[in-house]
């Protein structure tokens, strides 16, 4: 089988479709740093069921979808198909009728993925079986990156037998004969929990079987118990039929005495309804009397009280009255003295402002003489000013006096 050609849409860098063609002979992908030839092997190793992100440089699958760039959003879907040319007839049997061979490998955004062969789902095992002994698989030396070619050609025997089947083709038959082996060791692991199995239903055969013995001999004793209880419940059926006949003469008698009881027991209830009246009325007579007496002794209790407060209250108001007249009596003595001081204010009031006005026309007076009086002036000035210090002192005690007067008179009247 050759390759034809690589179909990539939404695998990383490539958003939209594109067909790389691989004719007959040498192609080669020739582009700066950058462009997107590694995306191209990272597709071919992807679609060949390449399953770890590592390998395919990246952190998560998802990472393989076109995440958007400038202007482009992203995509939710990646797809690509490899298309092969079967011209050799080396294809698994399933595909020798088939002159092209396409895979298709898709991955969503949300986790869900799809293999296919010539357009039709398939599992991944069978694109391994596909690509198996081809010389070209993910894990192959097929795809040599940069770095892996000293790997190469330093590997080891073991390796290098690797290299050599997979270029002989006989990496198939290999597989198939290790699935094989491996398919008849789980055969005969199956086998060996048979047989457990087995050996396990033979012992609990074997204890079933003692089992059945036992439910046999309880079944025959089962019925003897039943035989023994039957015969048992009929001689105590006889034996309870004569005491049921006995109990009902008995009970017939008894019934017989109950009636008269009855009626006795009728008339006992009605002279004990008699007396239960009687004594009902006695006991709402009572309670009458209770009530009114309790109410007699409910006003009693009220009018001693009300006495009580009232007395009281009376002792209270004459205590009241008596410090009301010591203090009007007080209050008096005080407007009195008041009264007394703001006459004696006033005649000094009186007084000072004769004086001080007799000052003033000596001061006039003196004003008309002649310049040599002048010291005589001043020292009239200095008497004139301390008049009217003590001028303004009495007018300061007059004002005193008249407030003290006016609340005299507030008082006298409040306490009035």
């Amino acid at each position: 089988m050759k390759i034809k050609k690589l179909d990539i849409v939404g695998f990383k860098s490539f958003l939209d479709k594109a067909s790389i063609a691989f004719p007959t002979g040498i192609s080669a992908i020739v582009g700066p740093n950058g462009c997107g030839k590694s995306n191209v092997i990272d597709a071919l190793r992807w679609v060949m069921g390449e399953q770890s992100v590592k390998q395919l440089r990246g952190k998560a699958m998802e990472d393989i979808i076109f995440a958007g760039a400038s202007n482009k959003p992203p995509l939710n879907m990646a797809e690509v198909t490899l298309t092969m040319v079967n011209d050799n007839g080396h294809a698994p049997e399933e595909f020798r009728d088939f002159t092209e061979i396409s895979v298709t490998r898709r991955l969503y955004r949300s986790g869900e993925s799809a293999y296919l062969i010539n357009r039709q789902p398939c599992r991944l095992k069978d694109i391994y079986n596909l690509f198996m002994g081809s010389g070209v698989g993910s894990r192959t030396f097929a795809i040599i990156q940069q770095g892996n070619i000293g790997a190469i050609i330093d590997a080891g025997p073991d390796e290098r037998r690797l290299f050599i089947e997979e270029a002989a083709g006989v990496t198939r038959y290999k597989f198939r004969k290790n699935e094989a082996l491996r398919k008849v060791k789980s055969t005969e692991q199956n086998l060996l929990r048979i047989n457990d199995i087995i050996a396990e239903v033979n012992r609990q055969m074997a204890g079933l079987r003692r089992q059945a013995k036992k439910a046999e001999r309880y079944k025959s004793f089962k019925q003897r118990v039943r035989r023994l209880d039957t015969h048992l419940l009929l001689n105590y059926h006889d034996q309870f039929s004569v005491e049921i006949e006995e109990t009902e003469k008995l009970l017939k008698t008894l019934k017989d005495t109950d009636v008269n009881h009855v009626t006795q027991l009728k008339k006992i209830d009605a002279a004990v309804e008699e007396i239960k009246l009687k004594r009902w009325q006695k006991n709402q007579e009572i309670s009458a009397q209770k009530s009114e007496q309790f109410e007699n002794q409910r006003k009693i209790e009220r009018t001693e009280a009300d006495r009580v407060h009232l007395k009281n209250e009376i002792q209270r108001l004459a205590d009241e009255a008596v410090e009301l007249g010591q203090a009007k009596e007080t209050l008096k003595g005080k407007t009195a003295d008041i009264a007394a001081e703001v006459e004696q204010a006033e005649a000094q009031n009186t007084k000072v402002r004769e004086q001080a006005e007799a000052l003033r026309q000596q001061i006039d007076h003196e004003r008309s003489g002649a310049q040599g009086l002048n010291d005589e002036l001043g020292q009239l000035n200095q008497r004139l000013d301390a008049s009217k210090n003590s001028l303004m002192t009495l007018v300061a005690e007059e004002a005193r006096y008249k407030n003290t007067c006016q609340n005299a008179s507030n008082n006298k009247e409040n306490i009035q």
